[in-house]
């Protein structure tokens, strides 16, 4: 094994927080920092000339490769687990930028109550109303803790959106349920679809409250307080599962590489697949001194470094954790151990298809160009007579309207299957579909968790993450009560037939769900109950950061990205004025 000179931090994965990391103490500090990317590289002309739907889409081009690495599956533990040999519920994404690169770029904030939803949901409806098998925490931050790294997220993002609460004034045409923040959005609204705003319009006569999605695709020219420039978006409709061709959509390699390049003590490396966090977790050292990689050549490397940040994907995060044997590992028997638990993934599916019979020019859109409903999101409206806790948000996007993935849906009442009756209809129905979605909460269960499997290992011969994950009433409950409202929204809106959505029955791997998967190593304030601090900063290795979505203690409706981003600059600015000062805990 190759050791190389050791540097002052390295961080495991270039995606939106590594990233960011790397950006904040480059800038900030004179430290060496050194990014290793299992991935390739990537820039926007490289999606300048080549947006095949084909390759993109269905062959899943940006995403990680399951044939080296993948995950196996079970809904409980008395099943044995079998490996996800192709992409379904989730796209994780692979190369500089990660899945930042191919998201949609939809960016709601959390609502307040999401980081102490233990303590609201105790205080409101009693212990007695929680899931007798939940695993919900609080996140040991606040939501005004983190208000001011929010308002810097959308600065450096340009996000486009309306306020609708600004220092606890409510403002029209904004998201009038949201948290308060501390401005307006930086860019105008992104134009609103044809589908949207009829929407829009059937929410309002219901007596909702809607508003433009907020939208990491800037609606207009923006430069970012970094000094970096973007284009506006003109609605091609390539975006989710994409890299933006012109830019307007906010990506890690338009947003966070032009300042990184710049940056002579930030370097780079591609093609490193980190196996092994090294590290010495005896009471007088509790310190990692770096990791060990195979570089692109295949060559094994060990990189001494004096901080480490792990900001990989969530999966990827629990699953280094685990092999590296840091942290005890969550045993659901007994209760014990933190590392591995609470795996959630956010509740998403499109609640209703509506089958219009005007024309929607659904080619026409962004990934986050719609309109969006919050009024049944967490908690508020009243769940003292539903059967389950929570909600999420209804919305219409144009965001996917290809025409490879989207062909051949038709309603109901089409009982052909294939032959020119069926193909009529589907030429008919293309352009006059339209899906309201819905995105919810999913508490966390003490039976979802990540361990090691025991059974199937990935090319270098390691165990393969298994995850042990189902739904529970609480969620098929919810998806039942927001699927009427949805089917109502689009009899209002005009539609000539409704395909709801058939419901929550077990957890499905097939059906694309969101990559918003979080757990794992979460955050908390106690080291029994979770892995790293309300810094990110790991409780038994003071120098080892885990970064991104494995920390959040359960899912929230919205997005992830934001909240991420917000930790992740919360977490920089604790480095910089304090742990560079004091090497030692931060909490």
């Amino acid at each position: 094994m190759k050791t190389l000179p050791s540097v002052d931090v390295v961080i495991i994965g270039g995606g939106w927080t590594g990233l960011l990391m790397a950006k904040e103490l480059g800038s900030r500090t004179a430290l060496s920092v050194v990014v290793l990317e299992r991935g390739g590289p990537r820039k926007t002309n490289d999606y300048g000339d080549d947006m095949d739907e084909l390759d993109y889409t269905i062959r899943f081009r940006m995403m990680q490769d399951v044939s080296q690495e993948t995950v196996t599956l079970r809904h409980d533990s008395s099943r044995r687990a079998l490996p996800l040999r192709q992409h379904g519920s989730f796209l994780p994404g692979s190369g500089v930028g990660g899945a930042g690169e191919h998201w949609s770029g939809v960016c709601p904030r959390y609502l307040p109550d999401c980081f102490e939803l233990l303590t609201h949901s105790i205080e409101k409806y009693g212990s007695k109303r929680l899931p007798e098998d939940h695993a919900i925490q609080d996140w040991g931050v606040t939501y005004e803790e983190l208000e001011p790294h929010y308002t810097r997220v959308d600065l450096l993002l340009g996000i486009s959106g309306k306020a609708g609460n600004i220092r606890g004034k409510q403002i029209e045409g904004g998201n009038i349920f949201e948290g308060w923040r501390s401005a307006e959005y930086p860019t105008p609204p992104t134009k609103i679809p044809y589908f949207s705003s009829m929407f829009a319009e059937a929410a309002k006569s219901l007596g909702y409250h809607p508003y433009p999605v907020p939208a990491a695709t800037t609606s207009r020219a923006y430069t970012n307080p970094d000094g970096v420039s973007r284009s506006g978006c003109t609605y091609c409709g390539y975006c989710e599962t994409f890299g933006c061709m012109i830019g307007a959509k906010s990506q890690p390699t338009n947003t966070l590489l032009p300042v990184i390049e710049k940056r002579k003590n930030v370097s780079i490396r591609t093609g490193a697949w980190v196996r092994r966090i090294v590290h010495d977790a005896s009471e007088n050292k509790g310190k990692a001194s770096g990791v060990i990689y195979f570089d692109a050549n295949g060559q094994e490397v060990f990189q001494p470094a004096g901080l480490v940040f792990l900001s990989s994907w969530t999966l990827n995060n629990t699953h280094l954790l685990l092999l590296s044997g840091i942290g005890e590992a969550y045993d659901p028997t007994t209760g014990k151990g933190a590392l591995g638990r609470n795996l959630t993934h956010q509740v998403n599916f499109s609640a209703a298809t509506a089958f219009l019979e005007r024309p929607l020019n659904r080619f026409m859109g962004s990934g986050a160009s719609g309109i969006m409903l919050s009024d049944l999101d967490g908690d508020l409206f009243d769940h003292s007579k539903l059967p389950f806790l929570r909600g999420g948000t209804l919305s219409a996007r144009s965001a996917r309207s290809l025409p490879i993935g989207e062909w051949g849906v038709v309603p109901e009442s089409v009982k052909a299957t294939w032959g020119p009756q069926w193909k009529k209809a589907a030429l008919h129905y293309y352009d006059r579909t339209g899906r309201i979605g819905f995105s919810g909460e999913h508490l966390a269960y003490r039976d979802n968790y990540m361990d090691l499997d025991p059974v199937y290992k990935d090319h270098f011969g390691d165990p393969l993450l298994r995850l042990t994950l189902d739904w529970r009433e609480n969620e098929r409950k919810m998806a039942d009560y927001v699927i009427t409202k949805a089917i109502e929204l689009a009899r209002e809106m005009g539609a000539k037939d409704v395909t709801p959505f058939s419901g929550l029955q077990s957890y499905d791997a097939t059906r694309y769900q969101s990559s918003h998967v979080q757990g794992g190593a979460i955050m908390g304030s106690s080291p029994e109950r979770s892995v790293v601090n309300p810094y990110l900063q790991h409780w038994q290795l003071s120098n080892l950061f885990v970064l991104g979505a494995s920390s959040f203690p359960q899912n929230a409706a919205a997005n992830p990205t934001p909240t991420i981003l917000a930790l992740t600059y919360r977490t920089a600015d604790a480095i910089v004025d304090r742990y560079l000062k004091n090497p030692a805990p931060l909490a």
